[in-house]
């Protein structure tokens, strides 16, 4: 496979960076994951403008777009496949060990995996912990996703594939990795960007493509909700079949099954929407 890494191609084996890289030793990164179909990317433009706005949330310079556009191609060419990961990570590269950023410029890193279809329907879990709707990274991508982590292990624990998080003030919010839909009386809501969630690419088109309608839910919101479902990269529009020990029989529901109908054809009708 190859990488590409600082203006060029390179074998994963043989890539290399820092062990100072301020992405490593503090998360002072931000990342975009853009889904690859038969070798060509989705959304990128979109995925491109959120980088960008990301960039600019930690203080970062403007990636240059043209290279990130250049790399992605030189990637997708190197290695296609039929439905691919691609990621595009940028660094505020090599530093000191402290929070201090250094003045030898920034790393930009893209790189393709291989995955599969993901399944109709999913269950997840909530999670005590909350995200923070006033914090400094708040709506930004970046690299510290620790506490990610450590909330998708708990849901792999529970036979889940995602968990779900709510706000400081008992808001719904989004998931580890996926921004979260619900059907309240035949009606589509999603939270708002105030919650603290992340815009979503996905979330984005799926609520343009479908009227969404954003709101503010509590979180417990999901013991009652008709339909659930998430959006990401990956899974694009994915039924919830049960939530914590709730199960949602016959998922997906008839608005949930519309949604990713919808999502289907109007993202296979035109790859930069």
């Amino acid at each position: 496979m190859k990488i590409w890494l600082d203006g060029g191609l390179t074998d994963m084996e043989s890539a290399r960076v820092s062990v100072l890289d301020h992405g490593l030793t503090v998360g002072d990164g931000i990342f975009e994951t853009v889904k690859a179909v038969a070798g060509r990317p989705f959304a990128l433009t979109r995925h491109l403008d959120r980088l960008t706005r990301s960039a600019r949330g930690l203080g970062l310079p403007d990636p240059d777009l043209d290279e990130v556009r250049r790399a992605c191609a030189a990637v997708l060419d190197a290695h296609p496949v039929p439905l691919g990961r691609l990621r595009i990570t940028y660094t505020g590269g090599h530093g000191p060990l402290g929070s201090d950023r250094g003045e030898h410029g920034q790393t930009l890193v893209v790189a393709l995996g291989e995955t599969t279809r993901r399944p109709d329907s999913t269950a997840v879990i909530t999670v005590p912990w909350t995200r923070n709707e006033r914090g400094a990274l708040t709506g930004l991508k970046t690299t510290s996703y620790a506490e990610n982590v450590v909330a998708l292990a708990r849901a792999r624990e529970q036979g889940a594939s995602e968990a779900l998080f709510g706000n400081t003030v008992g808001q719904l919010c989004e998931g580890t990795g996926s921004n979260v839909f619900v059907v309240l009386d035949g009606e589509l809501h999603t939270p708002p960007l105030a919650s603290g969630c992340l815009a979503g690419i996905t979330r984005e088109l799926a609520a343009e493509w479908t009227g969404a309608v954003e709101t503010d839910l509590p979180l417990d919101v999901l013991d009652r909700a008709d339909e659930i479902f998430l959006t990401s990269t990956l899974r694009d529009v994915q039924a919830v079949h049960r939530v914590d020990g709730r199960e949602l029989p016959g998922a997906p529901g008839p608005v949930t099954a519309k949604a990713m109908r919808v999502f289907e054809e109007r993202s296979g009708d035109d790859l930069d929407p």
